[in-house]
C-alpha cells in the first residue's frame, strides 16, 4: 500500500479516527451504534477534505491496556474497520492501544485494512502503562502464518514514553527496519498533539533513505511546511478536529486547508 501510493502521492495525509470509549474501558459506554456513527462521519469528514488514507483507534479507552485487549474490543474495532473501509473507499490502517499488534492483524487481515501502528515494535519503553517491550518477533511470525501482506507501521522511541535505556532516535529507526523489518516508521513529539524537531525526522530520513517515515503527531497546516521535504507523509488527529481539539468531531474545512498547505509547500 505505502509504495503504491507514494507513487501517486507525493506527501501522504493519514487521518486518524479517534473512536469514543468503548464498552468496558473507564469512560465507556453501551451505545455501539453511536460509537459506529461517529467514526463513519469523522471517516467521511477526513475523506470529504482530501485525506488520502485514514488509521482506526481505541483512542477513547484510556488509560490503555500494555498489550492484550478483550476479545470484545477486537470485535467491535473489526466492524468500524470495514464500515470506514466500505463507506470511504480509502486505504484504512488499525492501531489497537497501546500495543496489541496480534488483534491489529488479525483485524486488518479480517476487515481488508492495508497496514497497522504499532507503537513499540522492538526495544522496551517507559511509559504510562509500564514497561513495554517490542514483540516483533511475535508480530512478524503472527504475519507469516496468516500469509498477510499487511503493513507494519512502527513507531521509532513512541510520544508518552521514554527508552529504557539512553538511544539515539536513528540508531533506534535502524534497528526497527533492520532487526524489526517495519515497513514504515514513525516519529512523534514527546505526547498527543506535540510535534517532532523535523531534524529529527532529517536525521531518520539520512540514515533509513527507502523506507517511508512519517510524522506522527503535532502537524498543522501552520506547519506541515517544516516536515515536507524530510517526511513521506503525515498522521493527523487533533488538528483536523473542531476548534483542534481531540474531543470533537473532525471538521473536513480544516483538513482541507491542511491539504492546501501541503500542495503549496510541496516543490513546483
Amino acid at each position: 500500500m505505502t509504495s503504491r501510493l507514494l507513487d501517486s502521492v507525493p506527501f501522504l495525509l493519514v487521518g486518524v479516527v479517534h473512536l469514543l470509549p468503548l464498552p468496558g474501558s473507564p469512560r465507556g459506554t453501551r451505545d455501539v451504534a453511536r460509537i459506529r456513527e461517529r467514526a463513519r462521519r469523522d471517516a467521511e469528514a477526513y475523506r470529504e477534505g482530501g485525506a488520502h488514507a485514514l488509521i482506526v483507534e481505541n483512542f477513547g479507552d484510556a488509560p490503555f491496556r500494555k498489550d492484550g485487549v478483550e476479545p470484545h474490543v477486537i470485535a467491535l474495532m473489526a466492524l468500524v474497520v470495514e464500515e470506514v473501509r466500505e463507506s470511504t473507499g480509502l486505504p484504512v490502517g488499525v492501531n489497537v492501544l497501546r500495543n496489541d499488534a496480534r488483534a491489529a492483524l488479525g483485524i486488518a487481515v479480517a476487515t481488508g485494512a492495508s497496514f497497522i501502528r504499532v507503537n513499540v515494535h522492538v526495544g522496551a519503553m517507559v511509559t504510562d502503562q509500564g514497561i513495554i517491550e517490542g514483540r516483533a518477533d511475535e508480530t512478524l511470525r503472527y504475519r507469516a502464518l496468516l500469509q498477510s501482506e499487511t503493513e507494519i507501521w512502527a513507531d521509532v522511541l513512541v510520544k508518552h514514553a521514554v527508552p529504557l535505556a539512553p538511544l539515539a532516535l536513528e540508531d533506534a529507526a535502524e534497528e526497527t527496519v533492520q532487526r524489526g523489518l517495519a515497513d514504515a516508521l514513525i516519529v512523534t513529539g514527546p505526547m498527543t498533539g506535540r510535534a517532532p524537531d523535523p531534524a529529527e525526522l532529517s536525521r531518520v530520513r539520512e540514515r533509513l533513505p527507502t523506507t517511508p517515515v512519517f510524522v506522527g503527531s503535532g502537524v498543522t497546516a501552520d506547519n506541515v511546511a517544516r516536515y515536507i521535504h524530510a517526511a513521506r507523509g503525515a498522521i493527523v488527529g487533533t488538528w483536523a478536529k473542531v476548534e483542534g481539539k481531540i474531543e470533537n468531531p473532525v471538521d473536513p474545512a480544516r483538513v482541507q486547508r491542511l491539504c492546501q498547505a501541503i500542495t503549496r509547500a510541496l516543490p513546483h
